[in-house]
């Protein structure tokens, strides 16, 4: 047998060896990253609360199965208290943003001016909040880019 045929043959193998790998390998299934948008645009403690046990949730369930998530909580209108230095979930974010580097927190630009306008003084947000101009527009863009929407 020529050297060429025997080359080709061996290519041949291995492209059928590939094809046999079951499609749910664990190569592709540590390649598959999820993405999730979470609104918060309530100043509830408890809804803040289920958005952060949300988020958690997602993580230990998809760490578990060898697969990434990507969470971005977004808050807007009464939302935004959340991300507010006063924040009563300030503690939870503090941790949650340290353990978990593929979850942002996202503060409306326009909520915050028109807060700052209406109380007379700039509205300081928690250090972990990442200002964009428009939350909901932030929202579009994410169910756009396939991220799965979640109101707790």
């Amino acid at each position: 047998m020529s050297n060429m045929h025997g080359r080709s043959l061996g290519l041949v193998a291995m492209l059928a060896a590939l094809l046999l790998l079951p499609a749910g390998s664990a190569a592709q299934k540590a390649a598959k990253v999820h993405k999730v948008a979470i609104q918060v645009s309530e100043n509830d403690k408890n809804v803040m609360n289920r958005a952060l046990n949300n988020t958690q949730n997602l993580v230990a369930f998809y760490k578990a199965k060898g697969e990434d998530v990507t969470v971005e909580i977004v808050t807007f209108h009464d939302g935004l208290h959340m991300l507010r230095s006063e924040s009563p979930v300030k503690d939870r974010i503090a941790v949650i943003s340290l353990e978990n580097p593929n979850i942002a927190f996202i503060a409306c630009g326009n909520t915050q001016a028109n807060q700052s306008k209406a109380e007379g003084k700039p509205v300081t947000l928690l250090s972990e909040a990442k200002v964009l101009p428009s939350g909901i527009t932030r929202l579009v863009e994410l169910q756009e880019q396939g991220y799965a929407y979640i109101r707790p």
